[in-house]
């Protein structure tokens, strides 16, 4: 199986380098870097068709402007229309800089969430049963897992 991951210039942290650490040998994998959020879903429709990628993984960060909350909302309408054209999960993973005011909070819920998104991706690949047992258990990804209620 192969993992495609779609990332960009403009992030702060190399969410990327993340997943490949969490992947390792198990997988093949494709990346492709590019400006920022709104070459994500171009970038992902070529993993997909041009480097037959069974899932990608979509990184994209998320400055702290109005402008920038609004480019990561047409990139997003954008990777679902690329996950409709091409019945291949994307996982959109992307980390708001207004999610903390503190550096090093910000990397820990970045690594944090580009590994268990990673993680989810691998599941996805074994098939779509594999996280069924997590469903309804407030799982999070970039912090602590709420748990059911």
């Amino acid at each position: 199986m192969r993992i495609g991951i779609a990332d960009t210039m403009f992030a702060q942290v190399d969410m990327a380098k993340v997943a490949l650490e969490t992947i390792g040998e198990i997988h093949q994998t494709e990346r492709y870097t590019v400006p920022g959020f709104k070459d994500l879903p171009v970038a992902c429709k070529i993993l997909i068709e041009k480097h037959n990628c069974d899932i990608v993984i979509a990184f994209g960060w998320v400055g702290n402007t109005n402008l920038d909350e609004m480019c990561a909302h047409e990139a997003n309408t954008g990777l679902i229309s690329v996950e409709i054209e091409t019945s291949i999960h994307i996982l959109k993973v992307f980390v708001h800089s207004q999610e903390s005011e503190d550096p090093d909070t910000l990397r820990k819920i970045t690594e944090d969430r580009a590994r268990k998104h990673t993680l989810n991706a691998i599941s996805l690949l074994k098939g779509k049963t594999e996280l069924t047992p997590l469903a309804g258990q407030g799982q999070r990804q970039g912090g602590e897992h709420r748990g059911a209620l």
